[in-house]
């Protein structure tokens, strides 16, 4: 055998020897090796941790807040974009069925006193043959005050609309209170009071 070999041979296996003491050893200060089944089990876990940690929402802000989160601590589905999407509904709705003299329709969107109240007017407007005011444009509505008080929940909105009796335009600005039982089901509100803005 070729003596050139041998010692290229002999170098070669002193150096793969001191690689392996080098590098293939371990120090303690790797982490510890994860099976499969381990890792799929982590993923996992981490995937339900994600799921059951409670989703954030945006602070609330303006006059409202403190009354807002009140009600959204009771009510984990509380929105109030939504919550004044249906105000607004509830407004012309109202407003339409008061125009109409339509008692039936008042009596599911507005709580006992301010439908005896409407119902009395509707009967003196009608006596009188006046007409009624109609809705045109309503401008705006925005939540100035909100509380969850008791066994229910109140919100105060301040609507700006243009109304109409046919001949003449008038201009109407309301604070209407709506409520709720804080705990109920069902999510909708009832007309609870009505004031003119200051």
């Amino acid at each position: 055998m070729n003596l050139e070999l041998i010692i290229l041979v002999a170098v070669a296996v002193f150096v793969i020897s001191r690689l392996y003491a080098v590098l293939g050893q371990r120090t303690g200060a790797e982490p510890p090796r994860r099976s499969a089944a381990t890792t799929a089990r982590t993923v996992e876990a981490d995937v339900e941790e994600a799921t059951e940690r409670p989703r954030l929402r945006p602070a609330f802000s303006g006059p409202a807040a403190a009354g807002l989160e009140d009600i959204a601590n009771i009510d984990r589905g509380f929105d109030p974009e939504e919550f004044i999407g249906g105000a607004r509904r509830a407004y012309e709705m109202i407003v339409s069925a008061f125009a109409e003299g339509d008692h039936a329709a008042l009596k599911g969107l507005v709580d006992d006193d301010v439908y005896e109240a409407y119902s009395s007017a509707i009967e003196d407007r009608e006596k009188a043959g006046a007409e009624p005011l109609r809705l045109v444009k309503l401008r705006a509505a925005r939540i100035v005050e909100a509380s969850s008080e008791a066994d229910f929940a109140r919100i105060q909105v301040s609507f700006e609309a243009d109304l109409s009796d046919g001949e003449h335009l008038r201009s109407a600005r309301e604070i209407w209170t709506f409520k709720r039982p804080a705990r109920s089901k069902d999510p909708n509100w009832v007309l609870d009071e009505v004031v003119a803005a200051t």
